[in-house]
């Protein structure tokens, strides 16, 4: 390897620490939305994927992402155990180790897989849930993280997603929509939030976080690395505020609640476009966030999904959106090694953003919902009801979070 370059390795890492935080951000999110009586269970499912999904990613998850290729779809087991990689061993970037990427990308395979389980909260157990997390992984997120990042078939063919609109976001919101429609309702509905400060600590954490996801996603520290960290919070504060502003014309009062998922669902639609796209494009983005996104959630509601907290029309949706606007809004002046979308006459690559979203969308769901049938047929997915009535964190883990 030629010389370490310590400016760009040590911002890597620091972006790598901050997409680790980013789950632990994600369960708090998720749990002060469930019921005092799911707490615990939900914010597990999310931890557990820290541990768990970094087990299958050193043992061979990143060479199927990132070593060879094998009919464009996925990579080899050359790199299994980390194979081969040695302190020389140089990533894209010749002045960061390759073992950097792999941490960097580890994160972003431990938080994609966590986003799901908010659609089917309270109603899935636990040994299910950690079959559903291995098999995800390998037949639904390995795949499309390297046929988008690891030199795959569209990645060759000029498919652009900057952080993981298709590969964290929208393959996780279809997926979670495929679960909500195996699993069916649930038979407890909660009250609502139990703890909206948790909420609150919850979306401040993936919001910082977020930075690290986007603007680390230049694997290097350069003028895109600050336009990506800038639209990175324009498109959030704006889709915060346009989805507070349509909620309180819609509902009659503006929620603190609506406020938060607002600036989700902006952090998930910039996520695809942060780094090709001008910062004028970054508040458009997260206005359109903002409506599309609440909206979305509104529809879920009026066809009485079950998709608890929302994964489908903020991350879903969001991620898609951000695909489509890319594809439109795509500008060589804000990233010379990116493209020029739509406005500027290149249809091509527009056609190419909407057939990518089309061929993930239909696959994430498909396999998601094939998968849970056959996961059934080995051990029950749903809960029985009585474990809904008493709460997961007491049926399956016999804790409890609060002692009052």
């Amino acid at each position: 390897m030629s010389s370490l370059d310590t400016g760009n390795t040590a911002f890597m890492l620091l972006c790598s620490s901050l997409v680790m935080l980013m789950t632990p951000g994600l369960a708090f999110f998720y749990g002060g939305l469930v019921s005092r009586r799911n707490v615990l269970a939900i914010m597990m499912q999310s931890y557990v994927s820290m541990g768990w999904t970094t087990v299958i990613w050193f043992a061979f998850g990143y060479s199927l992402c990132f070593s060879g290729d094998v009919g464009g779809v996925i990579g080899n087991l050359d790199m299994v155990f980390l194979r081969g990689i040695t302190l020389a061993t140089p990533s894209s970037n010749p002045g960061i180790p390759l073992f950097v990427h792999v941490a960097y990308q580890m994160m972003f395979a431990i938080i994609t897989p966590a986003l799901i389980t908010g659609a089917f909260t309270n109603r899935v157990s636990f040994k299910a849930y950690m079959a559903f997390l291995t098999l995800w992984l390998i037949f639904v997120y390995f795949p499309f993280v390297h046929m988008i990042w690891g030199g795959g078939i569209l990645q060759k063919w000029g498919v652009l997603d900057f952080a993981g609109g298709i590969v964290v976001h929208n393959i996780a919101g279809m997926a979670a929509l495929a679960s909500i429609l195996y699993v069916g309702r649930r038979k407890v509905l909660d009250g609502g939030p139990h703890s909206v400060p948790l909420v609150a600590l919850g979306t401040g954490l993936l919001w910082f976080g977020w930075y690290g996801f986007n603007a680390g996603s230049e694997f290097q520290v350069d003028s895109v690395t600050a336009i990506a960290f800038l639209n990175t919070d324009v498109a959030a504060s704006f889709a915060a505020v346009t989805w507070l502003g349509v909620g309180w014309w819609v509902e009659k009062r503006p929620t603190f609640v609506g406020l938060l998922t607002g600036a989700v669902g902006g952090l998930a639609t910039i996520t695809p476009a942060a780094g090709y796209v001008s910062p004028v494009t970054a508040m458009i983005i997260g206005i359109a966030a903002g409506i599309v996104c609440y909206y979305a959630v509104a529809l879920k509601n009026r066809l009485k999904w079950d998709d608890a907290l929302d994964v489908w029309g903020v991350h879903g949706v969001g991620g898609g959106l951000g695909i489509v606007l890319l594809g439109v809004f795509a500008s060589t002046a804000f990233n010379p090694a990116g493209t020029d979308g739509l406005i500027a006459g290149n249809g091509g690559f527009f056609l190419k953003q909407l057939v990518a979203l089309a061929i993930a969308s239909v696959w994430a769901f498909a396999f998601t919902y094939g998968m849970l049938w056959l996961i059934d047929r080995v051990t029950a997915v749903k809960v029985a009801v009585a474990a809904e009535e008493s709460g997961l964190d007491v049926a399956l883990h016999g804790e409890t979070a609060y002692l009052t």
